[in-house]
């Protein structure tokens, strides 16, 4: 896949191919729905596929207090667009000019004048241009005047698990999701475990003492779940692309909480626990834990060995619950 970020190189893009426009973030089920069908657009026309995304996004840059949090960090988006057949990523990051353009000068003079697409692939809520005032129907009239088709993707549903409430797949739904502590939804949305990334830190060593030695994660600025424990995987790799790309996910167990049983302090930390023997040192290395499902909330331990059988527990809990072929 062809990767260009921000404006400069954008006369390195093909011209004719068929193109979609969002930021992507997540790659989930609605976005997946969208990538296929323009797919199936670019066969037909026989060009390829072009997905402009944005980073940051638009929101960090008209309003930063109000901004969402990010799912997939850039480097992650890029591996999982790479793996949904796309043919090249156009990335913008100053995007102030691009949002100041009303949707007439957003076509004439960036579209058209940049890559021409044969096509424009979006879902029902696309909007463009100065104050979003641009929607599918605006883009659609000014595609017929300016030679391009414009293919509108329905939302796609959502059904929750034994229960008969449907939802709009979306970012803003998996964030949602996550902040409950709900991983396992947010996974079926995702079509994939939730990931989260960042570089391994020295931790406290309370793990080490009690027979459950944790890696310690600082996040690269993604969502976090609940506070709680959850069944997982963990990917170590070096450098932060590697995570990635990485396959070879190993057994674990997370804790995300505030250190109320031994400090006065409450920090929040991320840890993972690996359920195997003889685990490498880890530090330094870039982490993604997988979050495959929620075990319980955090609670305060009136002693060490409380807290040790506790943590027994929680790992064989994981243990079953990642035998059980979960995500």
């Amino acid at each position: 896949m062809q990767v260009l970020i921000d404006r400069q190189p954008i006369e390195q893009a093909p011209k004719g191919t068929v193109l979609t426009i969002g930021n992507f973030d997540g790659v989930h089920r609605g976005h997946q729905d969208i990538l296929r069908a323009a797919r199936q657009a670019a066969t037909a026309h026989k060009t390829a596929l072009t997905v402009m995304t944005f980073d940051p996004h638009p929101g960090a840059i008209l309003h930063p207090e109000r901004a969402p949090g990010v799912l997939t960090p850039l480097p992650l988006k890029t591996c999982l667009l790479d793996a949904h057949g796309v043919d090249t990523l156009i990335v913008i990051g100053d995007s102030l000019s691009l949002l100041n353009l009303s949707p007439k000068d957003f076509v004439d003079q960036f579209l058209m004048a940049h890559l021409a697409p044969k096509a424009v692939v979006e879902g029902p809520n696309f909007s463009f241009g100065y104050g979003r005032s641009g929607s599918v129907q605006t883009l659609r009239a000014l595609g017929a005047q300016r030679g391009f088709d414009v293919i509108e993707v329905p939302f796609t549903q959502f059904q929750f698990a034994n229960d008969s409430r449907s939802a709009v797949c979306s970012s803003s739904l998996i964030r949602e999701l996550l902040e409950k502590g709900q991983v396992g939804p947010a996974a079926r949305l995702l079509t994939r475990p939730y990931r989260l990334i960042g570089r391994t830190v020295p931790g406290r060593g309370i793990g080490q003492t009690l027979g459950f030695p944790t890696a310690n994660l600082d996040p690269a600025g993604q969502v976090i779940p609940a506070e709680g424990v959850y069944a997982g995987y963990v990917l170590a790799a070096e450098p932060f692309e590697g995570v990635c790309r990485g396959q070879a996910r190993r057994p674990a167990a997370f804790s995300i909480g505030r250190a109320k049983t031994f400090v006065t302090d409450h920090p929040l930390l991320l840890e993972a626990h690996l359920l195997e023997s003889d685990v490498e040192d880890l530090s330094g290395k870039y982490l993604a834990m997988d979050f495959v499902e929620w075990i319980r909330g955090q609670q305060r331990f009136e002693s060490r060995e409380s807290l040790k059988t506790q943590i027994g527990i929680d790992c064989e809990k994981a243990r079953a619950i990642l035998s059980a072929g979960s995500l």
